[in-house]
């Protein structure tokens, strides 16, 4: 049996690649929707793939299953669980919990885990070449390394109402009845890693094992105690901000992510043609340098969506298809960044990215407007806007600074002053110039701290301020 784990830094997202050399067949599980990578491995392995499916329903990404289908002629498989308003909405085959998709030797079984959400499958692993029992577990977002699946997302971000508290019951009873009925050996891959927001404290190991969680995670005495009252007050406890994007990922992936089918390179535009596009008012810039070239000038007008390495995560934050459909031109230093940026956005489902330049000649420019720490007392701001987490902020943040996270800034422009100046700042810079732009683009005058808190916290230091009376 073949497993191979790809790992997305960006959304710290994992699908899988499972195949059956003796029948050189694979399944897929968890697709992204730049499918290059699946079918990459197929071909270095001599593998047809013959199967996609995936966990659930997903809130962070764009899923890749109806893609990957359409480009191999596989059979998509989705969840049957979870009732009547969790049905998916595009032909696939349904799995209930015990059905199995069989891969030659191998066996991907699900079972139904929902608490994360009420669809939830995971998927035991047999290896029948070598074993008649099952050594391995997707997990999806269900069991992480160290930690759980977040129940309370589809409140924070999908329009749900108190359904936290199911979740969170519906996740202690998967424990109990499916997660630790199995053998310690079982190893557990889960379907993200440290970094995302599907949990509030995701281990960076690539693999756990159900022995391991049993004895170490922080919910195990809860379940040997039986104490689901803890469990739920504990679980529920110091989530992260869910990104307001994540509505629209669970809206499409339900319905069907749109299948783009081959994509041709990205075309080059000379600075004129942009230009031009900019003065009719048919084409967005967006700026994937870092924010500390941005600030020594920039497109007017542009998006600061720094990559490729974070484009989906700070391209979903800025940037909503649903309410733009101007097409995006992409800076960017050279082609082969440019094409990776369109792979991150498609991730998120920004679609219509058309080419890159890498000049500015004959385009508007501007410099971002920014201000030092020093200079921010007595500045007179309408508002100081922290676009850190709430965690962050909790932990030491900037007098009369009120929090609002970079991936709901933009869908919650009602809790921003509609006059006056914005000063904006995060840790290091790098979220503030997402949201700046973003919010710059929506109307708003607003003014970056330069360095963002650290800079800030830094220049305290330097004032003879204790570290606490900084932290306001």
């Amino acid at each position: 049996m073949l497993l191979e784990r790809i790992y997305d830094d960006d959304l710290a997202q994992t699908s899988y690649f499972i195949g059956c050399q003796a029948r050189g067949e694979a399944v897929v599980v968890d697709a992204r929707r730049d499918i290059g990578t699946y079918l990459d491995l197929a071909r270095a392995h001599g593998m047809r793939i013959v199967a996609v499916t995936e966990t659930h329903i997903h809130a962070d990404y764009l899923s890749g299953t109806r893609e990957l289908a359409a480009a191999t002629g596989a059979t998509a498989y989705v969840s049957g669980e979870g009732g009547e308003d969790w049905q998916y909405g595009f032909d696939a085959e349904r799995l209930l919990d015990g059905d199995a998709i069989t891969v030659g030797d191998i066996t991907v079984r699900a079972r139904h885990t929902p608490g994360h959400t009420p669809e939830h499958l995971s998927f035991l692993v047999t290896d029948g070449a070598f074993s008649q029992q099952p050594g391995y577990m997707l997990s999806g977002d269900f069991v992480f390394a160290g930690d759980l699946g977040r129940p309370d997302l589809l409140d924070e971000a999908a329009g749900g109402v108190d359904t936290r508290f199911e979740g969170a019951r519906l996740l202690f009873a998967s424990l109990r009845d499916a997660f630790l009925t199995l053998p310690d050996h079982v190893q557990v891959y889960p379907g993200h890693g440290s970094g995302s927001a599907c949990g509030k404290a995701l281990g960076a190991l690539p693999a756990t094992t159900v022995g391991y969680e049993r004895l170490n995670a922080w919910w195990a005495p809860y379940l040997r105690d039986g104490d689901e009252k803890g469990f739920i007050d504990e679980l529920l406890d110091g989530q992260p901000d869910a990104h307001a994007y994540f509505a629209r990922m669970k809206r499409q992936n339900k319905e069907g992510p749109k299948v783009l089918g081959p994509l041709a390179p990205l075309a080059e535009l000379a600075g004129e043609e942009v230009g031009g596009a900019l003065r009719e008012g048919e084409a967005v810039v967006v700026d994937t340098r870092p924010h500390t070239q941005v600030h020594r000038g920039t497109v007017a007008g542009a998006l600061n969506i720094p990559g490729p390495a974070k484009a989906a995560s700070f391209g979903a934050w800025a940037y909503d298809p649903e309410a733009e459909s101007r097409p995006l031109v992409l800076l960017a230093p050279d082609g082969d960044t440019a094409q990776r940026v369109r792979d991150h956005l498609l991730r998120v489902g920004i679609d219509h990215v058309v080419g890159y330049t890498t000049a500015t000649e004959g385009l508007p420019m501007t410099v971002p407007p920014v201000i030092s720490p020093a200079e921010l007392e007595g500045y007179g701001a309408a508002l100081v806007l922290d676009v850190r987490d709430k965690s962050e902020h909790a932990a030491g943040h900037i007098p009369g600074s009120r929090q609002l996270s970079a991936g709901r800034v933009l869908w919650h422009l009602d809790a921003l002053p509609a006059d006056g100046t914005i000063v904006s700042y995060c840790q290091s810079g790098a979220r503030s110039s997402v949201a700046a732009s973003a919010l710059r683009r929506a109307g708003y005058d607003v003014v970056e701290l330069d360095g963002s808190y650290a800079a800030w916290a830094d220049w305290r230091r330097s004032q003879g301020v204790r570290a606490g009376a900084a932290t306001g």
